[in-house]
C-alpha cells in the first residue's frame, strides 16, 4: 500500500481521507499537536511540523506521492513554503508524484472569456502572484527531480457547508447582469476526487483546471443560493455603486471575470463528477431540506 502525505490538512483532505480510506496509507501534516487526536480518528498518522520551520521538517517520513493543500504565507512575492518542502522532500527522498492546489486567479481578469491552460498566467493581487511563484517551483523541481508534478487551478470552493448564506442574509448587493463578472466553482467532494486522480493519472508537469462545467455570473450564483434556502434575493447594484458600498476584498473578485475549461481534468483524469454543475448540489439540497420539512 502507497503512503501518502498530505500537507495542508484541512476540509478537502478530511474529504480525501475519507473517500478513499482503506486505499493508502495517509500521513498529515499538522502546525499543532492539538489536532493529532482528530487525525488518528481518521485513520491517519500525524505528523507535527510547519512550513515556517525548516527544523521540524528535518524528520518528514520518506512517502510514495504528496498532496501539497498549504497556503503561501499572506504577505510578500515569493512562496517560501513550498521551498522549505521541496527542499526538505528531496533531502529525505523524493516521491513519485505531487499535486499541488493553486488558484484560478493566476489568470487575472480575463474579461469573462473561455480560458484553457495554455493561457499565460498574469496575476493581479499579492494571493495570485505568490501562488505562480509556488507553481514555477513545483513545475521548475519537477522536471529536475523527475517526479510528477500536477497542478489543480481551483476556484471557488464549495459545499453545503461552504455556501455564502452569511453574505445573502446580510443583503450584501451584487453586480447587475451587464456589469457582472463570470465566477467558476467546484464542488469540495469533487476537488478531493480530481486531486486523487491527478496522483495516479496526471501527466508530468501539467495544469488542470479544477472546475465544474457550469461558470455562473456572480450575482446568478447568489441567487441561486437564496432560492435553494428561501432567501431574499441579494439586491442589484451596478459597477459604480458597488465600488462606493462594497469593501475591497469583495471588489478584488468582481474586477477579475473569466471561464474556465475543464476540457483537459475530465478527458485526461478521466473524472466522473459528482456534481457537474452547482445547480445538482443545490437543487440536492433543496431536495433534502423538504423532506426534513416533511417530519
Amino acid at each position: 500500500m502507497k503512503k501518502i502525505l498530505i500537507v495542508g490538512f484541512g476540509d478537502v483532505a478530511t474529504r480525501l481521507v475519507k473517500h478513499y480510506a482503506g486505499q493508502a496509507e495517509f500521513v498529515g501534516m499538522i502546525r499543532s499537536a492539538d489536532r493529532v487526536a482528530a487525525l488518528r480518528a481518521l485513520g491517519v498518522t500525524p505528523f507535527v511540523a510547519d512550513l515556517d520551520d525548516p527544523q521540524s521538517l528535518r524528520r518528514l517520513p520518506r512517502v510514495d506521492g504528496v498532496f501539497h493543500f498549504a497556503p503561501p504565507p499572506s504577505e510578500g512575492q515569493t512562496d517560501p513554503r513550498t521551498a522549505r518542502l521541496l527542499h526538505a522532500l528531496t533531502r529525505r527522498g523524493k516521491p513519485g508524484a505531487l499535486v499541488y492546489i493553486s488558484t484560478s486567479g493566476v489568470y487575472g481578469d480575463c474579461g469573462g472569456n473561455w480560458v484553457t491552460e495554455t493561457r499565460a498566467v498574469a496575476p493581479v493581487n499579492g494571493r495570485a502572484v505568490r501562488r505562480v511563484d509556488a507553481e514555477r517551483q513545483l513545475r521548475r523541481w519537477g522536471e529536475t527531480q523527475r517526479v510528477q508534478v500536477s497542478i489543480l487551478r481551483a476556484p471557488g470552493i464549495y459545499a453545503s457547508d461552504r455556501l455564502p448564506l452569511e453574505r445573502i442574509k446580510r443583503g450584501t448587493p451584487a453586480l447587475i447582469s451587464k456589469d457582472d463578472s463570470y465566477t467558476n466553482h467546484i464542488h469540495a467532494d469533487d476537488l478531493a476526487r480530481l486531486a486523487w486522480a491527478a496522483l495516479f493519472r496526471g501527466r508530468a508537469q501539467r495544469i488542470y483546471h479544477a472546475v465544474d462545467a457550469h461558470p455562473l455570473k456572480m450575482g446568478d450564483w447568489f441567487d441561486s443560493c437564496a432560492d435553494a434556502f428561501n432567501l431574499p434575493r441579494p439586491p442589484r447594484v451596478n459597477r459604480i455603486e458597488a465600488e462606493k458600498v462594497l469593501s475591497e476584498a469583495l471588489l478584488s473578485f468582481l474586477r477579475e471575470s473569466r471561464q474556465l475549461s475543464n476540457t483537459r481534468a475530465t478527458t485526461e483524469l478521466r473524472l466522473k463528477y459528482r456534481y457537474p454543475t452547482s445547480d445538482d448540489c443545490l437543487r440536492e439540497i433543496k431536495q433534502a431540506r423538504g423532506q426534513m420539512l416533511l417530519f
